[in-house]
């Protein structure tokens, strides 16, 4: 008897209740992304640093210090405010990170990433002593910038709004894209200081080009109109003509032929010219990012509060025979994307709505966010698998990261398929090629 008793006095949860969780879900996913903000400017900022200091480094070394000693110092003072700031930031989402964690995959780029940069300060000295090799320094500022623009591609997967998700899209293709660039600047700027190109450095000249068009051609296809017109600007640019000269000279020259080493200057200026033009877009696109949160979490907070204003008049209202007042979306036309659901500024007298109406509302209206969701996750998940299959080659073929890249795109060219199905392909045989 008491047990029954003590059973009949808790208040079981009911479907409004998980209606409202629903809708609790989304909002607290819109502030989530709202904090991870300032993270994703604080990655944008430090990545940019460290590739200014990895071309900096580049030349003090291949100069045998006898160029840009002051510039280094000056850029690696920069970084390290930067860094400061990427810590704080990230100290800022830790409790949200870390108390009921999105993706594991997430925070394990971010350990990536703290611990390459707890070895910054050992590969400066190493660079101020000149016992590093030029390429072997680029490549571990190469390794701590790749796990920094990952944690923007982690967090892009965990996103559910379709407007936020695909701006996180555009950012990390962005961001890729300009590291590529980045590494062509090192690449070029090798073969253009010591006056020939071998056949290995042209070929990773050309690798470094077409991933950048990869990046950039899934950036337009997300990106805001504001930054696709700053990104058509760079690319009209009379430098842009300029750097296509040089490239052509770069895959041709052959390792027999030289060239005039004084070029080295002028490609280095070009390239951090166009790398610096890239960074105001990449803002651009940072921007547009923030200030959609800031829209979307104001209209879900909003959508809310009506949703719980309606449920609480079914709860007060005979709901077979009594009108009954209804904040709805009477502002959203017909067809128009999800993410523009959460306006309900209209106000109408509706008879008889229940709760399974408002299920099947909500139903619906997560359906068509997921249905919009897809071409953004299709874009992840497509360099994630070319990621994958590069590393099966690579493991597979003995081969370096520029070759297996080479082989993938070799692959698809031969087939006459997109490099996505070709790596689906492969993923799918890895325990045949291992």
């Amino acid at each position: 008897m008491n047990t029954r008793k003590r059973t009949e006095a808790v208040a079981l949860p009911t479907a409004a209740d998980y209606l409202i969780a629903s809708r609790q879900c989304e909002l607290k996913n819109l502030q989530y992304f709202l904090q991870m903000g300032k993270l994703v400017q604080s990655i944008s900022n430090l990545v940019h640093g460290l590739q200014r200091e990895r071309g900096a480094s580049n030349v003090f070394l291949g100069s045998a210090g006898q160029k840009f000693a002051s510039e280094r110092a000056s850029m690696a003072s920069d970084v390290d405010r930067r860094v400061s700031e990427f810590r704080q930031a990230l100290s800022e989402v830790h409790g949200e990170l870390t108390d009921y964690p999105a993706s594991s995959h997430l925070l394990n780029r971010i350990a990536s990433a703290l611990h390459d940069l707890e070895g910054l300060e050992g590969l400066r000295d190493r660079i101020e002593l000149q016992s590093i090799p030029a390429e072997a320094a680029t490549q571990r500022f190469s390794q701590l910038i790749h796990h920094l623009i990952t944690v923007v591609f982690e967090a892009a997967d965990t996103v559910v709004d379709p407007s936020i998700a695909g701006l996180l899209v555009a950012m990390v293709h962005l961001m890729n894209g300009k590291e590529y660039c980045g590494q062509e600047r090192a690449a070029g700027s090798a073969g253009f200081s010591c006056g020939r190109f071998d056949d290995a450095l042209s070929q990773r000249m050309m690798h470094l080009v077409e991933a950048q068009e990869r990046c950039f051609e899934v950036f337009v296809s997300f990106a805001d109109e504001d930054s696709r017109l700053l990104w058509q600007s760079l690319r009209a640019h009379p430098r842009e003509v300029e750097i296509e000269r040089l490239r052509q000279r770069a895959w041709s020259v052959g390792r027999y032929k030289t060239m005039d080493p004084e070029l080295a200057d002028r490609w280095f200026a070009l390239m951090t010219e166009r790398i610096d033009d890239l960074k105001m877009v990449e803002d651009s696109v940072e921007g547009c990012f923030h200030a959609c949160c800031v829209e979307r979490f104001a209209e879900a907070r909003e959508s809310l509060d009506h949703q719980e204003t309606l449920l609480a008049s079914l709860d007060r209202e005979d709901r077979t025979s009594q009108p009954v007042l209804v904040l709805c979306d009477s502002g959203r036309e017909a067809g128009a994307p999800a993410g523009d659901a959460w306006a309900s500024d209209g106000v109408s007298q509706q008879f008889g709505r229940s709760i399974f109406d408002l299920v099947q509302e909500q139903t619906r209206r997560l359906q068509q966010m997921n249905d919009e969701l897809q071409s953004a996750k299709e874009a992840l998940d497509d360099r994630k698998t070319q990621e994958k299959a590069v590393l099966l080659l690579m493991e597979s073929r003995g081969l370096d990261n520029d070759q297996a890249h080479r082989v993938l795109r070799k692959l698809a060219m031969d087939q006459g398929r997109k490099l996505p199905e070709v790596a689906r392909a492969l993923v799918s045989m890895a325990d045949v090629l291992k």
